[in-house]
């Protein structure tokens, strides 16, 4: 058996025939039909506004921060349990990450929000912007989130780099912060090799964007140049990979979620194995406003998103009962050349954020110690699918 890989690319064989029509075109750099066409997909799928796709989702996080106006010396928050990108370009900026610890299925945990932020507060640290992250595809409780945010003013990025597909409330999510972000990797739900992009509620704030995207060049018949700027945008040439891929989005949607229901059926079996994707969930009340000052120990077997959420699904992701058996179930799928892949180890356990504050209990540690990533790629056949069913243990 070949190897397995955990989220390969899936083409669709359209991609070739647009690439076709960019080289015909002879708009292979950073402007062009195809990016135009790209962007107008998101907006239609997404609901957004406004988007602006560029070389990586990183670089969109970088430029979503500064858009918000994080500089040197402020406070950025960001959820512990995620890639280092979300928190790279807060030290591109110069200002500093607060992480904070996660909910039972590994987003920002309202309580340690609302604590970090009265923790700020009282500390005299200025607090520019909130980074959700939704994790593996999964929604955030943006409503208690957002409430939180706003009692001080704050806005919230909104990480969607692994969720495009997924809705909160009925909307895209991507689309509830002020800015949001999405990936397209060669791992995600769709790609474009490599490339990102920024959700935006306003021309302006697409245009500033646009600006420091493109090297920051002023309005002048020779070079000026009056802000500091960056290579920052996604290329005509693989914009058109990407249109190719927002049209079977849907489908690829589908696939994910039937990926996971199947490993969800395999495991029925094992009462410890729990996941930490959730099924869709059916809408109920809102639960009460999170007390900002008098906060209560958090709970997560407590926390179940108030608001109806559909996840994309991006990667399933096991639970195990301890460590040792995550272990052994990783180590099996491996031998049996089948990827598997711990899921994100908490940033406030990374060397390079050692000397960063962090607010929470353990949750984060608890998945990051129990969870493992299973194969989940959309391209997998049903014989692939049972060849790691048979090797799991």
């Amino acid at each position: 058996m070949n190897r397995i890989y955990l989220s390969p690319p899936h083409l669709t064989g359209k991609e070739q025939t647009y690439l076709q029509e960019v080289l015909a075109s002879n708009w292979i750099t950073s402007a062009g039909k195809m990016l135009d066409e790209f962007e107008a997909m998101l907006c239609a799928y997404t609901g957004a506004s406004f988007a602006l796709a560029t070389n990586s989702g990183t670089s969109a996080i970088h430029l979503g921060l500064k858009l918000l106006g994080v500089g040197e010396g402020d406070y950025v928050i960001c959820p512990t349990l995620t890639f280092i990108a979300t928190a790279n370009p807060i030290l591109y900026l110069g200002a500093k990450p607060i992480f904070v610890d996660v909910d039972a299925w590994g987003n920002v945990a309202p309580e340690a929000l609302a604590e970090a932020l009265a923790y700020c507060a009282r500390e005299g640290r200025k607090v520019r912007a909130i980074i959700v992250v939704h994790l593996f595809g999964h929604s955030a409780q943006m409503h208690e989130l957002i409430t939180i945010a706003d009692a001080y003013n704050i806005p919230i990025l909104e990480d969607a780099a692994e969720a495009l597909g997924g809705t909160y409330a009925g909307k895209a999510l991507g689309t509830w912060g002020r800015v949001g972000v999405l990936s397209f990797n060669g791992n995600k739900i769709i790609t474009t090799s490599g490339g990102g992009a920024l959700l935006l509620p306003t021309a302006e704030m697409r245009e500033k964007a646009l600006f420091w995207a493109t090297q920051a060049k002023d309005q002048a018949p020779h070079y000026q140049h009056s802000e500091m700027g960056y290579n920052y945008r996604l290329s005509n040439v693989l914009a058109g990979v990407g249109k190719a891929q927002m049209e079977v989005l849907p489908v690829r949607v589908a696939q994910k979620r039937e990926i996971f229901e199947k490993w969800r059926i395999f495991f029925q079996k094992y009462p410890t194995v729990s996941f930490l994707n959730p099924l869709p969930l059916p809408a109920r009340s809102p639960s009460p406003p999170v007390p900002l000052f008098s906060l209560q120990p958090f709970n997560p077997s407590t926390l179940l998103p108030p608001y109806p959420s559909t996840s994309n699904y991006w990667l399933t992701v096991a639970l195990f009962e301890h460590y040792e058996m995550r272990e052994k179930v990783r180590l099996s799928l491996e031998k049996a050349n089948i990827e598997s892949r711990p899921v994100w180890k908490p940033l406030h356990l990374q060397p390079v954020f050692a000397q960063d504050i962090y607010i929470g209990g353990r949750v984060a540690e608890g998945i990051f110690q129990r969870g493992l990533c299973l194969p989940s790629g959309t391209a997998m056949t049903d014989e692939e699918m049972q060849y790691c069913f048979k090797n799991v243990f």
